[in-house]
């Protein structure tokens, strides 16, 4: 697999487009950059179309046309690996922070999220918060070369579903950042730009 032409940066639970700004503005690899919005999330239309999580991952399919890195935050990691297994061809590289990455993560010490998100946010559509899906069967199919970044004092997607996943995926490295929580991908910008730079120079 060569270099990726476009890197998709998704969002978590709550859309937040800006939240990959500060590190994307500090890339070097020349790849044209796209922010992806979730319908009904951060100001963004809503779309009748889009019922749940493998739907947004469709969503995104029709959207790549070329050899692709998703850099993918939270939830948004979950769409990115269900694209990824989809259409593994399209894609080059994987960047996943603080996910749940389709692992059960009840075992894994994590903190449940939902409650509060329906509390603050009641306007927002309950499908993210709904997904039960298990990958952990599949994610083991996947040659993608994957960077894991990590917090170790993130509550929601714990140090232990890193490691987790990075057992699973055959091509992935694990960089945990000390004091790190849920937000590691944005509070940490300039830390995580230079792995992801080095990232997207593997050749598979």
């Amino acid at each position: 697999m060569g270099a990726p032409s476009t890197l998709y940066f998704l969002p978590g639970a709550l859309g937040r487009t800006e939240f990959w700004r500060p590190a994307s503005s500090l890339l070097t690899h020349p790849a044209r950059q796209v922010h992806v919005s979730w319908p009904g999330f951060g100001g963004a239309p809503t779309d009748p179309g889009i019922r749940g999580l493998d739907d947004l991952a469709s969503r995104l399919l029709d959207r790549i046309d070329g050899p692709s890195a998703l850099v993918a935050q939270s939830m948004g990691g979950v769409v990115a690996l269900l694209a990824s297994l989809r259409k593994p061809e399209l894609i080059t590289h994987l960047v996943l922070t603080a996910t749940s990455g389709g692992l059960p993560m009840d075992s894994l010490g994590a903190q449940d999220w939902r409650p509060a998100i329906r509390a603050a946010h009641p306007g927002l559509p309950d499908w993210f918060a709904s997904y039960r899906q298990d990958l952990s069967a599949s994610l083991p199919e996947l040659r993608i070369p994957a960077l894991l970044l990590w917090g170790d004092a993130d509550p929601i997607s714990p140090l232990r579903a890193g490691e987790r996943l990075a057992s699973l995926l055959p091509q992935a490295e694990l960089q945990v950042f000390p004091h790190g929580e849920h937000d590691v991908g944005c509070a940490f910008a300039a830390q995580v730009a230079p792995l992801i730079d080095r990232h997207l120079a593997l050749r598979c």
